[in-house]
């Protein structure tokens, strides 16, 4: 038997026991029950469109990540620049060298998902390789190495002045320790959440496989905060509070059409994430999860509790939103969406 179909064996088991890695498909089954029972109470199945005026199909999908960003303070998010398709590596550039961003910096897609082409860019040389299988709009957005990552799950009824962060997840990075007598291969192997992303890190990693890693050094394998890239969720709810609560009132009072979404950030610390002294990297709408439910252990049953209590919320949302006059997107159109932003995936 050879070593990949090996991996790939280990790693089946691995997902079949832990929910945490189903594919998502499969994990939102009941979910999709859950929202047809909506549907049928709302008269129409794209009742979640109204959730959040303010962005494209409430958010479901397809929605432009800049113009979400753009809704937000200047100095609550990263400085960044759309990069319209077509383009060229000196015209990319100009542009960076024009809006004052320097390497490193990040790069990502204007539409995706989950991760979906985000990279850290750190020279020109790496800049043009993204180019090349880049053909869409893309976001070149500035590094924020600030050393607390976490995502805030934020829900206010419309026409309420105050309203309650239901979630916080704090992420920690996939990373390696060495012991100075395994190579990184064998690290990686050793690690059962390193070892479910193996396709991808034998790629990124080619060079280093076969490198003994020093004892106490500590390889991060993964960057972007993303939990299908290997970054471990942690359940914070530990840290909401009523000044958290407020936090997030003001910020979210200043953002035009917001009720329903997670704020992807990053602080110095928890002090300054109770001050605002936040850097926002992506706001989420109607799709986006209370992401501390993927926290390793969380019991599936209490994670789809937690979620149908999130959807309740969203459906009285988007029904109260419907009364004030912002109507549900047709089924038709929503369609035409959906089969449009997949097609932008490939």
């Amino acid at each position: 038997m050879s070593d990949n179909i090996r991996i790939r064996l280990k790693n089946f088991w691995v997902r079949l026991r832990k929910w945490e890695y189903w594919p998502l498909p499969v994990f939102q089954i009941p979910v999709v029950f859950y929202w047809l029972w909506f549907g049928l109470r709302a008269r129409s199945l794209t009742f979640f469109t109204a959730s959040n005026p303010g962005i494209e199909l409430g958010g479901m999908f397809g929605e432009s990540k800049y113009h979400i960003l753009e809704k937000i303070p200047e100095q609550l998010r990263p400085a960044m620049v759309l990069i319209r398709y077509p383009f060229s590596l000196q015209q990319v550039l100009q542009v960076m060298q024009e809006n004052r961003l320097s390497f490193p910096v990040i790069f990502k897609p204007n539409v995706g998902e989950r991760g979906f082409k985000v990279e850290r860019i750190y020279s020109e040389e790496e800049a043009a390789r993204y180019l090349n299988f880049m053909k869409k709009d893309f976001i070149i957005q500035e590094m924020i190495e600030l050393p607390v990552e976490c995502g805030v799950f934020y829900i206010r009824k419309p026409g309420a002045v105050s309203g309650q962060v239901t979630s916080v997840n704090l992420k920690e990075m996939l990373t390696v320790t060495g012991d100075g007598i395994s190579t990184l291969q064998e690290l990686i192997l050793q690690n059962e959440r390193a070892r479910l992303q193996w396709n991808r890190l034998a790629r990124r990693f080619a060079s280093r496989m076969h490198q003994v890693i020093p004892v106490g050094e500590q390889v991060i394998l993964n960057h972007i905060g993303n939990h299908c890239l290997g970054t471990k969720f942690l359940n914070g709810e530990q840290l909401i509070n009523e000044q958290l609560h407020r936090v997030f009132d003001d910020i979210t009072a200043k953002i035009d059409g917001f009720y329903y979404g997670r704020f992807d950030l990053r602080c110095a610390s928890v002090d300054d994430l109770y001050a605002g002294k936040i850097k926002i990297l992506e706001l989420n709408g109607c799709s986006s999860e209370p992401a501390h439910i993927y926290e390793p252990g969380f019991s599936l049953w209490t994670a789809y509790k937690t979620l149908y209590q999130h959807w309740r919320e969203m459906y009285h949302i988007s029904r109260i939103n419907k009364e004030l006059g912002f109507n549900y997107v047709p089924l038709r159109q929503v369609i035409r969406e959906f089969r449009r932003y997949k097609a932008s995936l490939s």
